[in-house]
């Protein structure tokens, strides 16, 4: 799993301090990869005096098994809408009636109560955005408005495609394409899925999310799963010869929430960092670093990503958010992916 930190994890000292007193002045937070502006994290810890400490993943699945596991001593986390959900009723988050902390007051209307959290009690809106692919303009000419480009390539394309390394949103982006309803309880519908993925593999030249900027911007592939404002930054900021597609059949939608895992021994702290990101000033500093919608108010006037110049966070085709499957349908999105990747 990739990883990067703001500062060295720290273990009691030998001196003695107990967990207690270290607990008064941290706050450890594992969040997606590079998701967060390091010059907050400092100014955060200047004005507090709290110590924060950064580990990183890059899918949701990796954070679900890292709460299940009950080992981390993470105080806070931000997974994507339908993983609230699921870790909710999993018993895996803390109450923290985020209903009534300042920041839920800067929350977006339309992303409160929302299914995920109806009460709005356990998680406060973060970011949000839409799950596509990316395509190389040097080496792919053709057009981008389609998931049929993705999933059924030319054969120019063998060994030119790259998929993320985890189904939560390849599978739903199938589904799209093929019609197929979310969360399928079907088997012969998921035959379809599996027979789609199947057909695309001997095109795939890694099932990756990690490195994906470096590789499609830089040539190693000519299309690749990603993320709207990860695309929009590679091309802004790094020049990268990409585009980011607007597929007709729609993008795989998702939100991400600040949510503090149970047992977590910062509640406080986890709950002063929401609030003081949530700030008008620092979320308005934190969108523009992390290139994503943000599910706070911030001040447009500071914001440097507009419709004209970010056309990746303006989608022109349906977003279709992902939501947590049942038993049944989750055990056939495994079956899925497990016989894909055989």
């Amino acid at each position: 799993m990739k990883k990067f930190k703001i500062k060295l994890f720290t273990t009691i000292l030998a001196s003695g301090l107990s967990l207690s007193t270290q607990a008064a002045d941290s706050l450890n937070i594992y969040a997606w990869a590079e998701s967060i502006k390091p010059e907050l994290i400092s100014e955060f810890e200047k004005e507090t005096g709290i110590d924060v400490v950064i580990d990183s993943y890059t899918s949701n699945e990796d954070l679900l098994a890292k709460l299940k596991s009950g080992t981390t001593n993470y105080d806070l986390v931000s997974p994507s809408q339908h993983f609230v959900d699921i870790m909710i009723k999993e018993g895996l988050l803390e109450n923290i009636n985020a209903n009534s902390m300042p920041a839920f007051e800067a929350v977006d209307e339309k992303w409160k109560n929302q299914w995920w959290d109806k009460s709005s009690e356990y998680s406060i809106p973060f970011a949000y955005g839409s799950a596509g692919f990316t395509v190389n303009r040097d080496l792919y000419k053709g057009p981008a408005n389609s998931w049929k480009e993705f999933f059924e390539p030319g054969e120019a394309l063998k060994g030119k495609i790259a998929v993320f390394a985890t189904p939560d949103e390849v599978i739903p982006a199938a589904q799209l394409y093929l019609g197929v309803p979310f969360c399928s309880e079907d088997s012969s519908e998921m035959k379809k899925v599996l027979d789609l993925l199947t057909k695309q593999k001997e095109y795939v030249a890694v099932y990756s999310s990690d490195n994906i900027g470096s590789r499609v911007g830089g040539g190693e592939v000519a299309i690749h799963s990603w993320w709207d404002g990860n695309s929009l930054k590679a091309r802004k900021i790094d020049s990268a010869p990409i585009e980011y597609a607007q597929p007709k059949e729609g993008l795989v939608g998702w939100i991400d929430s600040l949510v503090v895992p149970k047992g977590a021994s910062n509640v406080n702290n986890a709950k002063k960092f929401i609030n003081w990101i949530s700030e008008k000033d620092n979320a308005t500093a934190q969108a523009n670093y992390y290139g994503h919608s943000p599910a706070v108010a911030i001040d447009l006037s500071k914001s440097i990503y507009t419709q004209v110049n970010s056309p990746e966070l303006f989608p022109t085709v349906p977003v279709v958010m992902a939501r947590s499957c049942s038993p049944k349908a989750q055990k056939l999105v495994d079956r899925v992916w497990t016989s894909l990747l055989e």
